[in-house]
């Protein structure tokens, strides 16, 4: 299928109500005010306007009720009295976390055998410390909160002699889905907006007739919501340099390799949300999914709390000419600081007593706090963690062994099990494609991936003491080799390292055996001793 016919609906009308509630997610992951009310009221909050959906009932009207969606009567004051804790933006940064908060390995071999240094071996090394890891990093945050996310084996010989990876957003790409596999998408990205004209680099991945990876790039001049014509690649510069590159049908001449150069990485599913969309069932589900209530009541929560700090400052009500005046015909003005600032229209008394009210609201602290914990609580068990993995650490957090923690933690580790589910196998996939585009357009010899082995850190580590009491009562037990003790201690070692670290142990260990025959025996005297 070649690349998408030009004069079409842009972004595509199937994915529309997709679209919308990953826009719903990202506001939320983004957490700016300006974006949630954008969302929630329909536009950007520049006038006042009360909708007919906001005074109506049914799930229309509850949803367009949030407290990031309520009229806004005056605009002048929504920063000030709409507050945002960034849980989502949290949950997001936790999930990734626990998936690479240390980067995965990649050897060649059976699990469990030792890494051969070979060619394809310090190839993998180059690919891990080029990278790699951060763009995992990175797109398993924005995967947490829109569902999933697409890593694609790039290359690019102007910037780097070897393939490497990068990350395309969820709400970025029309992936194609058969019998839940990706089969092919097509990415998209504005390169140019004037407001009135719309340039569009569209980057589509599909397999030809014998399997192979192929990549066909294009250029649409059209509008916002129109994609427009197909226009030559040269004539911007964000897509000149694949001109170059591509055949009279778009596609990249070199490359192509078996399987698609791209991956989806699911970030959870069963997907609640579009069980029945034909191309939604295939997506992930987003941490945040069910969790949007929540999260606005903790904001409106939240806001109400410092709508009592801002209530309970003490303040002083005094008739008008006890304020400071601005000169004639300039009225009078008051500091919003100042504790006598309140003005009533009362004249001077006759016999000059004046009256002061004073005015200090109480603070409901707890009350309010209360309910934050409870929305926060509901949040967590809701996107599938535990407590302790978001709070700041508990008493005697510091003396724990790991399998006290993986205990206290259990349900955010059940969740990070299901989510290496996914990222394993697209991890091996991607992996073995950038060994073979490694081969086909840059000559590297000797790659073979076909051994790949992809294997998840341990987010929590026993302390060193822990660590070497258990090795000891190993070693003492003769129930491991030196070299399996030695990477227990020091699991991100290279095998070279592993070896001359043993070699050193066993020649400090080691020592001789005394002759037996020569026990009890004197020495025999040297003659040249006292010369």
């Amino acid at each position: 299928m070649p690349l998408p016919q030009p004069n079409q609906a842009w972004p595509p009308q199937p994915l529309a109500p997709i679209r919308a509630k990953l826009e719903e997610w990202d506001a939320w992951y983004q957490g700016d005010p300006t974006v949630l009310t954008k969302v929630y009221t329909g536009r950007l909050a520049t006038a006042p306007r009360v909708r007919p959906s906001q005074q109506s009932g049914g799930i229309v009207g509850a949803l367009s009720r949030f407290w990031w969606g309520r009229p806004q009567v005056d605009l002048t004051r929504q920063r000030r009295s709409q507050i945002h804790l960034p849980i989502a933006a949290d949950l997001a940064r936790v999930s990734a976390d626990l998936l690479y908060s240390e980067p995965p390995r990649l050897t060649i071999g059976d699990e469990g055998e030792v890494a051969q240094a070979t060619p394809t071996q310090d190839r993998l090394l180059e690919y891990v410390d080029d990278g790699f890891h951060e763009v995992l990093a990175t797109g398993a945050e924005v995967g947490a909160a829109l569902g999933g996310r697409f890593h694609r084996v790039t290359w690019d010989a102007d910037v780097l002699q070897r393939p490497f990876l990068t990350t395309v957003d969820a709400d970025a790409a029309w992936p194609e889905f058969r019998w839940g596999r990706l089969v092919a998408v097509t990415f998209w990205h504005v390169v140019a907006d004037d407001g009135r004209v719309v340039r569009r680099h569209l980057e589509r991945h599909e397999l030809d007739p014998q399997g192979n990876g192929i990549v066909l790039h294009g250029l649409y001049e059209g509008t916002t919501d129109n994609l427009g014509r197909a226009v030559p690649l040269a004539e911007e510069a964000a897509t000149e340099g694949l001109a170059r590159l591509v055949d009279e049908q778009g596609a990249i001449r070199e490359g192509r390799t078996p399987g698609l150069n791209v991956a989806y990485v699911a970030n959870q599913t069963p997907n609640r949300t579009w069980r029945t969309h034909p191309v939604g069932k295939s997506l992930g589900r987003s941490d945040f999914d069910q969790c949007e209530p929540f999260f606005d009541a903790a904001d409106e929560a939240y806001s109400s709390l410092m709508r009592d700090v801002r209530l309970a400052k003490a303040r002083l009500v005094v008739p008008d000419f006890m304020l400071q005046g601005n000169g004639p015909g300039r009225g009078a003005s008051f500091d919003l600081d100042m504790e006598v600032y309140e003005g009533v229209n009362a004249p001077m008394p006759e016999d000059g007593n004046t009256t002061l009210l004073a005015h200090q609201f109480d603070i409901r602290v707890e009350e309010h706090l209360a309910v934050i914990r409870d929305q926060v609580q509901r949040i967590i068990a809701t996107a599938g963690y535990s407590a302790q993995t978001l709070s700041d650490g508990f008493e005697g957090a510091a003396t724990m062994t790991a399998t006290e923690v993986h205990s206290r933690e259990r349900r955010s580790y059940l969740t990070r099990d299901r989510k290496i589910r996914h990222e394993r196998p697209a991890l091996q996939h991607l992996v073995r494609k950038m060994l073979t585009v490694d081969a086909a357009v840059f000559g590297t010899p000797g790659l073979d991936g076909d051994d790949l082995r992809v294997t998840f850190a341990d987010t929590v580590q026993d302390s060193v003491l822990v660590m070497a009491q258990t090795v000891q009562a190993l070693a003492t037990a003769q129930a491991a080799s030196a070299e399996t003790r030695v990477r227990m201690v020091h699991p991100d070692w290279e095998p070279t390292q592993v070896q001359d670290e043993v070699a050193l142990i066993l020649a400090e260990t080691s020592s001789p055996l005394p002759d037996p025959f020569a026990i009890g025996q004197q020495p025999e005297p040297d003659p040249t001793a006292g010369e």
